[in-house]
């Protein structure tokens, strides 16, 4: 049986880019992380960073240096998510929130991954999935 244990991100530093998830996701870092490997638990699910000695940002929209990858984060309330991702030293890249709430916002982290913020009007998201309501 296949089952999903990690999604590694490649990065300069382990540390300082789990500590940016961390405090996106309110999450720990995981014990033992280190210099080359630090992790975050998401149930049976590691969002996990390795250290890269060569790392080559992704230059989002730009195909040369491709993305790769993004993550999605569902929220409640974009606004205060937004201000408080920007805190943390996220930038903003471009905005799809349509006039009816629903959308999402593009950001990138400190390292140039890219990254959303996504508000579907109506659902509420639990660790069972959507509740429409």
């Amino acid at each position: 049986m296949l089952r999903l244990t990690d999604f590694i991100i490649d990065c300069p530093d382990t540390m300082k880019l789990a500590a940016f998830y961390s405090e996106v996701t309110g999450r720990p870092i995981k014990e033992g992380s280190h210099e080359n490997w630090a992790g975050i638990k998401f149930g049976e699910i590691e969002l996990a960073f390795i250290r890269v000695d060569d790392y080559r940002a992704p230059q989002w929209p730009d195909s040369e240096h491709p993305k790769q990858f993004h993550l999605d984060f569902e929220v409640d309330d974009i606004e205060s998510e937004q201000r408080r991702i920007l805190d943390l030293g996220a930038t903003l890249r471009q905005d799809f929130i349509g006039p009816d709430g629903y959308g999402w916002r593009i950001y990138t982290d400190p390292i140039g991954h890219p990254f959303c913020l996504c508000r579907n009007k109506g659902v509420v998201w639990t660790d069972q999935g959507p509740i429409w309501s």
